[in-house]
């Protein structure tokens, strides 16, 4: 006989965090505030600043052959730090991680599946951001491994970053804090501005920052074709390291 007796508990931990990754994706694309962030601006800047004469790119080709590797590396920050500590803070703050925190996903599955929707949206984003680049006349040079080895790294370290914030702010000034960092790593961290054009002084300072080595890493490989970045690769580690490690010991769920 077939037995029909209801059988209460948990899914399995694999199903939970693919739905939970789900849940968190859909959310995300259906925030306009979170798209204008993740999508619009880095696409709207490249368009511009490739057709309008603004910055000085350095080294060889178009103007899109400089833009184009440092506004991947923007894509990656504002969807990995500043759009995840903004509404992981407001979560936070509103009670939905802890009454997430009390169901059958265990709370490391639930970071893990804010991790995966990131992933997701930065393969829409670098999809987009590729599509308009080539049509601009983007020649990308180098190993396609290599860009998405610095991606996934670059993602790691400003996951990290994200989730401290957000786990350590309230989220009034996790929402400002987060902006301000955006607006100053786009203005200080090569994704427009060469490091090249800044003083001396900071410039070994500014290297070390994860933007820097993204969008550095970048356009290394995808502007002038060098091989492995090794050194923009440690800096990311060590960011990605220092970052979630922090935000695994000091993130408060309440």
């Amino acid at each position: 006989m077939t037995d029909h007796s209801p059988r209460p508990g948990a899914a399995p931990v694999g199903r939970m965090l693919l739905a939970q990754t789900a849940l968190e994706t859909r959310m995300l694309l259906r925030n306009g505030e979170q798209l204008l962030l993740t999508v619009i601006i880095p696409t709207v800047l490249l368009v511009l600043f490739s057709a309008v004469d603004i910055v000085a790119a350095d080294g060889p080709g178009k103007r899109v052959d400089f833009l184009a590797p440092g506004l991947l590396a923007l894509a990656v920050m504002s969807t990995a730090f500043t759009g995840q500590a903004i509404a992981t803070g407001f979560e936070r703050r509103y009670g939905v991680l802890k009454r997430l925190g009390a169901t059958p996903l265990p709370r490391w599955a639930l970071l893990t599946a804010k991790t995966g929707c990131v992933l997701v949206t930065e393969v829409l984003q670098v999809a987009l951001l590729t599509v308009i680049a080539l049509a601009l006349g983007w020649s990308p040079q180098g190993s396609p491994l290599a860009a998405a080895g610095l991606l996934v790294l670059g993602t790691a370290a400003f996951s990290g970053l994200g989730l401290l914030m957000a786990g350590t702010l309230k989220a009034e000034a996790t929402l400002a804090g987060a902006n301000l960092v955006f607006v100053l790593l786009l203005l200080v961290g090569g994704v427009v501005v060469p490091l090249s054009r800044f003083p001396e002084a900071v410039r070994p300072v500014l290297e070390l920052l994860p933007i820097s080595a993204l969008s550095d890493g970048l356009r290394s490989v995808l502007q002038y074709g060098a091989g492995v970045p090794w050194s923009d690769l440690g800096v990311l580690a060590v960011w990605s390291v220092l970052g979630l490690a922090a935000a695994a010991r000091f993130f408060r769920w309440e």
